[in-house]
């Protein structure tokens, strides 16, 4: 499971395939990812918006940016952690995410950079 801790936020996913709404005939592959996110620092933190960077193993790259995730800005106390589950559809079987959280400490309205650790996306007959 990659896992990433950036400023107290630890940041870990888990991925799976989902053949039954994949197409591997059309080149559609769909995936499901686990973020869970932990607040380790000593500040409550709000989740304003996220940046992904999806790669696909044919060559093409796409941004994604938007508030929040999967319609929410958690607000996450000390010792707190939020899950979510989103997805992600390839024209390959193989490809790659990275990203970044954009976070506010409530206290001081201080913004920072949280770094969602780089994870691959692969059916599972493409890792023999």
């Amino acid at each position: 499971m990659p896992t990433t801790t950036t400023q107290g936020v630890t940041v870990s996913v888990t991925t799976n395939y989902l053949p039954d709404y994949s197409s591997p005939g059309q080149e559609h592959f769909v995936f499901a990812y686990k973020i869970e996110i932990r607040n380790n620092s000593e500040f409550t933190v709000k989740l304003l918006r996220r940046h992904w960077h999806i790669h696909d193993a044919n060559g093409v790259v796409r941004e994604v940016e938007g508030e929040g995730v999967v319609g929410r800005q958690p607000v996450l106390e000390p010792g707190e952690a939020h899950q979510y589950v989103s997805g992600c559809n390839l024209k390959s079987g193989v490809g790659k995410m990275r990203g970044t959280y954009l976070m506010e400490r409530l206290a001081n309205g201080q913004e920072f950079t949280v770094e969602i650790p780089e994870f691959t996306l692969m059916v599972p007959y493409r890792m023999n």
